[in-house]
């Protein structure tokens, strides 16, 4: 395939964007969470035994960190307007 037809095929897939709902875009934010916290701990931890106990920790904190900032902005709008 040439250069030219991979980038229209490429560019015929990405043109329409994919329709996500609150919930939906909510979800994503936990593998990306994950992700984040599994690079972080594998390079921070010194055993490799400590990582899956250390990443879960982490990736719970990031997620509740991360709610309760969103409520937090949620709340501080709902106020000021």
């Amino acid at each position: 395939m040439g250069m030219m037809a991979m980038m229209s095929t490429l560019g015929a897939i990405f043109i329409q964007a994919i329709e996500l709902t609150a919930f939906q875009r909510f979800l994503l934010m936990w593998p990306l969470c994950l992700a984040i916290a599994v690079v972080y701990k594998s390079t921070r931890c010194v055993s490799m035994k400590q990582v899956p106990s250390a990443t879960l920790i982490l990736w719970v904190t990031m997620v509740f960190g991360l709610y309760a900032v969103g409520v937090g902005l949620w709340a501080l709008c709902r106020l000021l307007v």
